[in-house]
């Protein structure tokens, strides 16, 4: 039996993106057992479907860096710059079937309100259009989660569309290259 590649996947390279306050990286397995802290606060599943157990972690983490590896792009874990403490995620994103290239953020339920969603989705936003062949970012926020509404509010994000996902209600926000470059 012969095994024949038509197209390898390539060495994984994961850029770091730093901001004022926040290095954003790659995903390592020393990252796991911080993740798994925040995956399992139940806050944090209450508008996103967070991992219920330290499995679907995992099979979350390794989801992650496959995307990576298959498309160039991903979310990135985030650290705060001034002390290396884990406070989240934050990054680009665009599974099966997803409306289009998502900028997206989840932060520590106890690191809430200090500005790092923001911090962290403006990174993810300005790699896609300074990066990235795209016109439009999106995210895709369920309609009750205000604090997330308001972070793409401040990225310059408009309503969409509405949709669902999961059998969840979801809203699409998006801004476009050219409002974007009005902004910057």
């Amino acid at each position: 039996m012969t095994f024949e590649v038509a197209e390898p996947i390539p060495a994984l390279f994961v850029p770091t993106v730093r901001t004022e306050r926040l290095v954003l990286r790659g995903w390592t397995a020393a990252d796991i057992p911080a993740y798994t802290a925040m995956a399992l606060n139940p806050e944090m599943s209450r508008y996103t479907g967070s991992p219920s157990d330290e499995a679907s972690v995992w099979r979350m983490f390794t989801h992650q860096i496959g995307h990576w590896a298959l498309n160039g792009f991903g979310m990135w874990l985030a650290h705060e710059a001034s002390t290396g403490e884990f406070v989240g995620r934050a990054g680009l994103y665009r599974d099966f079937g997803w409306p289009g290239l998502e900028a997206a953020w989840t932060i520590r339920r106890d690191r809430w309100g200090e500005g790092f969603a923001t911090e962290g989705g403006a990174a993810a936003v300005r790699y896609a259009f300074t990066h990235m062949d795209t016109d439009q970012v999106i995210s895709i926020i369920h309609p009750d989660n205000t604090a997330s509404i308001r972070v793409a509010d401040k990225l310059g994000m408009s309503f969409l569309d509405s949709t669902e996902r999961n059998g969840r209600p979801r809203s699409i926000y998006a801004i476009s290259r050219a409002a974007w470059e009005e902004l910057a």
